[in-house]
């Protein structure tokens, strides 16, 4: 269960991204949402450890992580995937798929994990992951290593952003299974009705507030009818 308790993320000119943010999260798929600029992504990094609140609290499992660095809240459980993921030049992707498991993994493991994305693990397994990789092939890559990590909680800034040609069912269907195997929290920051579909809670952000929490059945109505006059598709959250 993770909880955030009157989080707000204040810019040093004064701007608030987030304001008096309250949510307990601990279903099985939350979807986060909502128009762009609201604090989507800033919420997901605060609770990765990327940012720190400018005030208020944030809890896994009672235990208060507020303070607790990037590092820190990976080893507690945490998993976090960039918008736009990181390269590492000079580090096969199998050595990051090892280095996200916290073990050397097998060849085969790493095969099975690439395979999963939608990747053809004999065109990667060596790769370095630096510039010559696409935006999507580094998402998918990304996808696999949180995989691997088998955390508690996990969260995902926009999945589906680059992978186009790979269709949504099998992103979902990784997701289905991550759960399976972790029984623990997937938070996905998404746009995407198909994603928020799969959804167990959904909640709207909108002007750096919770603006509604609820079932799918709940809020993706209003979502639906919202987006003929609010754009739902481009990235946000650009102040960083």
């Amino acid at each position: 269960m993770l909880e955030l308790k009157n989080v707000s993320y204040i810019l040093p000119d004064g701007h608030a991204i987030l304001k008096d943010v309250n949510l307990s999260i601990g279903e099985r798929f939350v979807a986060v949402t909502g128009p762009n600029g609201s604090g989507k992504s800033t919420l997901a990094k605060l609770i990765a450890g990327i940012y720190t609140p400018s005030s208020g609290k944030i809890l896994l499992d009672g235990e208060d992580i507020t303070n607790l660095s990037v590092t820190d809240r990976a080893k507690a459980g945490i998993s976090f995937a960039f918008q736009q993921p990181v390269r590492f030049k000079g580090i096969t992707v199998k050595d990051l798929i090892s280095i996200a498991a916290g073990r050397k993994i097998t060849l085969a493991e790493t095969c099975h994990y690439l395979s999963e994305v939608g990747l053809c693990a004999k065109n990667y397994v060596n790769r370095e992951v630096d510039a010559s990789l696409s935006g999507g092939e580094l998402k998918r890559i990304e996808i696999a290593m949180i995989n691997a990590r088998s955390t508690k909680f996990s969260v995902f800034d926009e999945p589906e952003a680059g992978i186009d040609l790979w269709s949504f069912n099998n992103l979902i269907e990784v997701f289905r299974r991550m759960y399976d195997k972790t029984k623990g929290t997937i938070l996905i920051i998404s746009h995407q009705e198909r994603i928020l579909d799969i959804a167990d809670r959904i909640i709207l952000v909108s002007g750096g507030t919770v603006s509604a929490s609820g079932t799918k059945e709940e809020i993706l109505p209003g979502l639906l009818g919202m987006t003929a006059g609010c754009r739902f598709t481009e990235r946000e959250d650009r102040h960083e």
